[in-house]
């Protein structure tokens, strides 16, 4: 129970009288919605989630869900908010956190924010969006986004009774897009789901990451001063060359270009590199402008550094 206009969004009916919390279904049951445009709502949800970190060591947040959708009436607040203000008065608590991670945005752009793309499927046209999907977040200013969960964002897709059947090598090839993007997220543990060849593939894809890591808090760093975002494309990068359709590919950062393979089944894949000299993963040196085609097997993640 709360007062109305308190700390909780409350719902008027007439049966019950006014002032009760308002249930509301999510995927992992029934809760009530905080009312986050009260001061005081946002000052207690902010000091639980510190006292987590006070307590337990919690170095950041992951705080999903927030859509728009969601916050439909009828519920009473502090203040009149429509659904979308509601949505940014939840996304601006993780401003208060160094780590954090969103799903749901409203007028986020330019601030320190996580993006996550939204649930994907776990189908293949679902990974063909990933790359493009990144590069349009950074051009509506988020200069950090983070792919879907790896296989999938919906847990459903790993249910033994999952409407579409696992898929091992889909799982190997959005692990890799993740791989050297800004973020790479687990969903599914890969040892659960994989074995054999499919398991090295991952296992190689996150230890690729470890070595990277210096550089991508170099890049992290760098467009948090800029602005500008992690994950580039083609054009944006290096415009002039005709690479505004190129989409299977992109730079994290200036000096790293990034060719996945995304298409089931594929083995072979054309890159774009960029002028310049650049190192690619196997050893060998392309100068550009120039398009290659190279092998794809499973467990390589094609990707180029810029020869300083």
């Amino acid at each position: 129970h709360c007062e109305k206009g308190g700390l909780v969004m409350c719902e008027e009916k007439t049966v019950y009288g006014q002032g009760f919390a308002k249930p509301t279904a999510w995927w992992n049951g029934v809760s009530a919605m905080l009312d986050l445009t009260h001061p005081l709502g946002a000052a207690w949800f902010a000091r639980e989630l510190k006292r987590l970190q006070d307590d337990f060591g919690v170095d950041g947040f992951k705080l999903d869900a927030g859509d728009i959708d969601e916050f439909q009436p009828p519920y009473v607040t502090y203040r009149p908010a429509s659904p979308s203000e509601l949505c940014e008065a939840y996304a601006r608590i993780g401003l208060q956190f160094p780590l954090n991670e969103y799903r749901a945005c409203f007028k986020m752009g330019g601030q320190p924010i996580v993006q996550r793309l939204c649930d994907k499927g776990h189908d293949w046209k679902a990974i063909e969006q990933l790359i493009p999907d990144m590069m349009n977040c950074g051009l509506l200013g988020h200069p950090f986004v983070c792919p879907d969960m790896i296989g999938s964002g919906s847990w459903l897709a790993f249910a033994p009774d999952a409407p579409t059947p696992f898929d091992p090598e889909l799982f190997v090839r959005s692990a890799q897009i993740h791989a050297l993007s800004p973020m790479m997220q687990f969903s599914a543990a890969p040892w659960r789901v994989l074995k054999g060849g499919h398991l090295e593939a991952v296992r190689a894809a996150a230890w690729l990451r470890m070595k990277f890591t210096p550089y991508i808090l170099k890049v992290a760093r760098a467009s948090a001063a800029s602005g500008e975002p992690m994950l580039r494309s083609m054009e944006y990068a290096f415009p002039g060359n005709g690479w505004e359709r190129v989409t299977d590919q992109f730079m994290l950062g200036d000096d790293l270009l990034v060719a996945p393979q995304a298409v089931k089944g594929a083995t072979v894949r054309k890159v774009r590199v960029p002028p310049g000299t650049w190192k690619a993963d196997d050893g060998s040196e392309v100068v550009g402008p120039a398009e290659v085609e190279i092998a794809t097997p499973l467990a390589r993640l094609p990707h180029f550094l810029r020869n300083s």
